[in-house]
Order: structure tokens, then sequence, then C-alpha cells
């Protein structure tokens, strides 16, 4: 039987070390501020951005919101962001994806200013991940990697493969692997005979949207699989990239959909907008 990763205890934990110092912080009258964007009014955005109100409030973290009709032109949008890199008493800005057709969201993201771009997503902060310096870190891998230690599972020296290479999950994803000194290969849909490799695998993270893709056939026997997707099926049952029912009897530690890697992500966020206020 595997060990099921949970992600909601941990990320539970991280929100609570989190909780006890902007607790310490306010009391020298230190506050982080979180402002988040939301343009439009996609069900499922709105959803993630209530989510991270409640993890703001629940971790003390002040938050702004920001919610603008679909039909704001990208340069009223791009002057938000201006006005809110220049505000002192905001640490941290976050404009929630997708953004409306029509918008170029590479420039409204790549506009944050680094100092305040808590998603990790802007150039400059992927570029310090890759050469090992301090900057923010996309949530999602972040969040992987707490799992995997506040899990007690050894990453240095082991054998970890990514299936996938998305700007946001897949290539920092492997960074922060080889960071930890993993041995790692990126896997993505030009690699040939993908189960020979993902079979090598000791760490298996998967994060190609595909649902239910990696079953068993997969995955070595012992291996910690990590499941970064989410799908929500015709019964309204959510699911992940990894067939959860195959995997499950031949891995040594599995995360679960729902419940493993996604609640890391806001946990992550949290963690990010408290070290902005940290680094000041």
């Amino acid at each position: 039987m595997a060990k099921i990763i949970d992600g909601k205890a941990i990320s539970l934990a991280v929100k609570d070390e989190i909780k006890a110092k902007t607790a310490e912080l306010a009391s020298k009258g230190i506050t982080a501020t979180l402002a988040v964007i939301l343009v439009g009014e996609d069900p499922a955005s709105q959803v993630y951005v209530k989510n991270k109100k409640k993890a703001c409030e629940y971790c003390g973290i002040r938050s702004l919101s920001y919610e603008l009709p679909a039909d704001t032109s990208e340069e009223k949008l791009l002057e938000l962001i201006d006005e809110l890199n220049k505000r002192d008493d905001v640490n941290g800005i976050l404009v929630q994806l997708p953004l409306p057709k029509g918008m170029d969201e590479d420039k409204v993201l790549d506009a944050i200013s680094p100092d305040k771009d808590v998603d990790g997503f802007h150039p400059v902060n992927v570029g310090k991940l890759s050469i090992g310096k301090k900057g923010f870190v996309s949530c999602t891998p972040a969040g992987v990697i707490q799992l995997l230690k506040r899990s007690d599972i050894e990453i240095s020296g082991k054998e970890c493969v990514v299936v996938g290479r998305s700007n946001i999950v897949g290539k920092p994803m492997s960074m922060l692997l080889l960071k930890e000194n993993g041995t790692v290969t990126v896997c993505h849909s030009r690699t040939k005979d993908l189960k020979e490799v993902t079979k090598r695998a000791d760490i298996l993270v998967v994060a190609i949207g595909k649902p239910k893709f990696i079953d068993a056939s997969y995955v070595k026997d012992g291996a910690v699989v990590i499941d970064v997707g989410i799908h929500r099926m015709e019964d309204g049952k959510l699911c992940g990239d990894v067939d959860y029912a195959s995997v499950e009897p031949v891995a040594s530690a599995i995360t679960p959909v729902p419940g493993g890697v996604g609640p890391m992500t806001i946990a992550m966020l949290m963690y990010n907008c408290l070290s902005s206020v940290c680094e000041d």
C-alpha cells in the first residue's frame, strides 16, 4: 500500500507557520499585502480568487481585490498594474489567469515588478531560479518540493522524471529538483519511449493535462508519484493526470486528486507574500 501524501494537512502546517510569522511581524507594525486582479467572470477563476482571499485572511495577510469587467482594455489593466507596482503598501501582485481573449498574457505578467511577482512567472524570477539565485518561485512546483520534504522523501541522488514542460510547472519543477540534487529528466509530447523513461523514475512528477494518462505500466515499483493535474469528469468527480486506482498499488507514495498538490499551490503563494515582506 502506498503512503498517501496529504496535501491538505501539509498545506495547513505551512499556513500555520506563516500565520505565526505574520502575527510576529504585525506586532512590529509590519503587514504583508497581496493585490489580486481578476478580469472577467470566469467561474473557475472566481473560485480560485475566493480561495486565495480566504487563505490571506487565515494567514493574516491583507488582501486587496480588483475585479474588472471582461471588456476592460489591456491598457487599463497595465495602468492598474503600474499603479500597484508603485505603491509601497502593496508587496505582492497577482493577475488571475486566464485573461479574456485579445489580451497578451505575457505582456501583462511581464508588467508586474519582479519584486512583487508572487506567482513567480516573471522572466527575471525564472532566470534567478535557473542560476540558483534567490527570487520568487512558481507556487505549484515549490509546493511539490515541500510535499516531498515534509513527507521525508529524499530527493538528493534520486532519478527524477518530470512529464510535461510548461513554463508554469514542468520547467521550474525540473530546476527545483535539480537544485535539490536530483538527477532530472524532462519528458514531453515528442519524447520517444515515454514508458521506458518514466519507469526509471524514483520520483515521478506528472503535469501534462491529460486525465488518467499515466497508469501502472508507466511506473516503477516503489516510485513516488506526484500528480499535478486536475480534471472534472463527466460524472462530476475530480481526477488527475495519473490513474490513481492503477498506480497506487505499485507506488511507495502518491498524491491524491483532490487533496494533494492543489492545496500546496495557495500555501506557497502565501509563503511568497510573506517572504516579500521579510526581504524588505
